[in-house]
């Protein structure tokens, strides 16, 4: 695509173009006459001194508009057979027969054109051999005639090259999904709704398999409303939050989802889940994770409405820190109309529904211990974590705690 938005190489001119024909005729003849014995072999050499100067000159140029394209020769064919497979499948949904019809113009195939662009470069390639190049050159003009066939290639189809491969990549998209539902599935195409919810029942991570994978729900009616996820290590909250994260882009995208039932209204996406710390810009994990909580509070500043998923916020720095910034966090999200979830290990955030009773909705993981052993539900419940794990696994792990 970046070689077809280039002007054109200027060699389509009648000067060059009757070099194209009028020089084979005098070299072939002369290569004749000279091996008859008729013309003595100085004249050949002469006449090879011509065209090597003729696309000596031009080198730079001609380098300059071959490196755009240089060996593509293998790409330009897997190309051709994709265009190819759309264009030979009979189609019955009307927006594949209708990308089907973008390929297969009254004038131009979207494969044969491309097919032609692929055997044009394997001809320029021949100038990678040097002999062959040096050859080709001084009988044909080599260079030059490529670079005028690919002229006259561009002339023609340079104004569809991009509309075929958008929709080409529209195919693969389209193909991903179906691949996506069929490995997996599904049958929940979701809701729209007109005004922002987001409302969900069973639902899970994709890539989740076995008892592990267990369907929650999620009821956010509105803006300014936030889930406070509290929970012991191990026992879930990371996983919802993708869960929740993961579905609704699967249902912005127009894909089936991996849930029961699924209300939404399309909404920008922000998360802070898998925040790392920077060697290269010298930035400790705190400084990285206030800078995406800054952009996140500079984008509602600006009034763009998001659904905001953070994980265990300010993780970087220590408890009373932590806690007073985390709740004035929470607060700033609210006055600036965010809706969203939250997963924290610090139980004092889910006091805040004390003071934010119609926009906190305090959600739990909990973890049992039987018989000496860690036992996981997955299922999300009301109300404020109860149970901790953090000391328990570190004396199964033999870790003295006295």
């Amino acid at each position: 695509l970046n070689w077809a938005n280039q002007e054109y190489s200027g060699f389509s001119t009648s000067f060059y173009k009757s070099m194209l024909f009028i020089n084979p005729i005098i070299g072939l003849s002369l290569v004749v006459l000279s091996i008859i014995g008729v013309l003595s072999s100085s004249w050949l050499v002469f006449f090879l001194l011509l065209p090597i100067g003729l696309v000596g000159t031009k080198l730079g140029l001609i380098n300059k508009h071959y490196n755009l394209m240089s060996k593509k020769t293998s790409l330009l064919e897997k190309y051709s057979g994709l265009f190819n497979m759309v264009e030979e499948e009979e189609f019955k949904a009307l927006l594949l027969c209708e990308i089907k019809n973008e390929f297969c113009g009254k004038k131009h195939s979207a494969n044969k054109e491309i097919k032609a662009l692929s055997k044009i470069m394997a001809s320029f390639d021949y100038r990678l051999n040097m002999l062959m190049g040096i050859i080709m050159n001084v009988f044909f003009l080599w260079d030059i005639r490529q670079l005028i066939r690919l002229d006259n290639w561009k002339k023609q189809n340079s104004e569809q090259l991009e509309n075929w491969f958008e929709q080409l990549s529209l195919i693969d998209e389209l193909n991903s999904f179906a691949g996506f539902n069929y490995a997996f599935q599904l049958e929940t195409m979701p809701e729209f709704s007109k005004e922002f919810k987001l409302e969900a029942s069973k639902a899970k991570h994709p890539f989740l398999l076995g008892s592990k994978n267990v369907g929650n729900p999620i009821n956010i009616p509105s803006w300014k409303q936030f889930y406070v996820v509290t929970g012991a290590n191990m026992a879930g909250k990371s996983t919802y939050l993708r869960t929740v994260g993961v579905n609704l882009l699967l249902a912005m995208t127009g894909s089936a989802v991996v849930a029961d039932k699924f209300v939404f209204k399309p909404v920008d996406i922000i998360s802070g889940i898998k925040t790392t710390d920077s060697l290269q810009d010298g930035e400790s994990y705190f400084f990285a994770e206030l800078k995406r909580l800054k952009q996140i509070i500079v984008r509602l500043e600006n009034g763009e409405k998001l659904f905001v998923i953070l994980d265990e916020i300010l993780r970087g720095t220590n408890s009373a820190d932590k806690q007073k910034g985390s709740l004035g966090l929470i607060k700033q999200l609210l006055r600036l109309n965010a809706s969203g979830i939250i997963a924290t290990h610090d139980l004092e955030l889910g006091k805040l529904i004390n003071t934010f009773p119609e926009n906190i909705n305090n959600k739990r993981f909990e973890v049992e211990i039987t018989n000496n052993e860690l036992v996981f539900d997955y299922k999300i419940k009301d109300g404020i974590s109860q149970n901790l794990n953090a000391t328990f696994l570190m004396k199964k792990m033999g870790i003295t705690l006295e």
